[in-house]
């Protein structure tokens, strides 16, 4: 995700002064910035601290956070980030709490009946649970992301080997879909319940969750899905829903309330994150549906080789 937010913001904005940190020194994102610091652990007790002052020395205007846990600490901060020179690229605290739990998030969804709900239990036997749910059904963390940590139970030994962890940590739903039916959308909202741009896109993933392979799709009723959840979470700033298409039903996965990991990808047709937060959150500019273009993509690994050992 900062990668990506690094080479669309210079591809959008090439005069923008652009500020990275990584926890790894030798992280490759600094050499698409203009200037590069260690940042520490973002759960250790003086991140705020250590990030305050780094906006400070830098004159930093717009932070624009690139993983799941910084947004959360960000979030949580924001009584002392307030006092701060700089904005903060940071989704509404009601929906940053409710992404960190998938029980919170079905229990905001029942009570508004939403249709997007997959039915989720907290507890329960593999027999009652297999009777509700078929089989195969599944085992997820209640607070994790991209796939992370998903089971597929298919027997009573299987599910003996995890069910204890049923409730705290695991919630059982249905499997939905297949793993061809899945689709990631990216919203910009406004923070009042409407969608200022959107784009969607059918994936497959890779084996750590991450996208692996897109294709620009657009369905209109997965759009009418995706306002009708807008309308009730009211996301501000770039905010990225996950879906399974369950015949001609759309099923909720998670909502990430924030920059997605496909946004280098997005970018490339036409929808660019990190462009649409410079100019909302620094100049209060909303943005406008982009014209989006067709086509595919896929990531491979390639190779960034400097010739010089003091430049990292």
């Amino acid at each position: 995700m900062g990668y990506g937010l690094l080479r669309s913001m210079r591809a959008a904005a090439p005069q923008v002064r652009l500020v990275g940190s990584d926890i790894y020194p030798d992280a490759v994102g600094q050499a698409w910035c203009d200037v590069f610091e260690k940042a520490p652990l973002t759960a250790s007790t003086g991140y705020l601290d250590w990030l305050l002052d780094l906006i400070d020395r830098q004159r930093v205007d717009l932070v624009i956070p690139g993983i799941e846990q910084d947004v959360q600490r960000l979030s949580d901060g924001r009584d002392r980030l307030v006092a701060s020179r700089c904005r903060f690229a940071i989704n509404g605290a009601l929906l940053v709490d409710l992404s960190r739990d998938k029980w919170a998030m079905h229990q905001a969804l029942l009570a508004v009946q939403d249709s997007s709900r997959i039915p989720s239990y907290l507890s329960g036997d593999f027999a009652s649970l297999s009777a509700r749910l078929g089989l195969p059904f599944i085992l997820k963390p209640r607070r994790s992301y991209a796939s992370k940590g998903l089971l597929r139970i298919s027997d009573a030994a299987e599910f003996a080997r995890h069910g204890k962890l049923l409730g705290e940590h695991l919630l059982a739903q249905p499997l939905v879909g297949s793993d061809d039916e899945e689709f990631t959308v990216g919203v910009f909202g406004d923070g009042e319940g409407r969608v200022c741009a959107s784009i969607s896109m059918q994936r497959r993933l890779a084996p750590d969750g991450s996208t692996a392979k897109a294709w620009i799709r657009k369905h209109a009723s997965l759009d009418d899905t995706v306002k009708r959840l807008c309308a009730h979470f009211k996301p501000l700033g770039p905010t990225n829903l996950q879906f399974r298409r369950d015949g001609t039903d759309w099923k909720l996965l998670e909502i990430n309330p924030r920059v997605s990991s496909t946004t280098s990808i997005r970018t490339a047709f036409g929808y660019n994150e990190a462009a649409m937060s410079l100019g909302f959150f620094l100049h209060g500019k909303l943005p406008v549906q982009p014209r989006i273009m067709d086509g595919f993509a896929v990531r491979f690994i390639e190779d960034y080789v400097v010739h010089d050992r003091d430049h990292f």
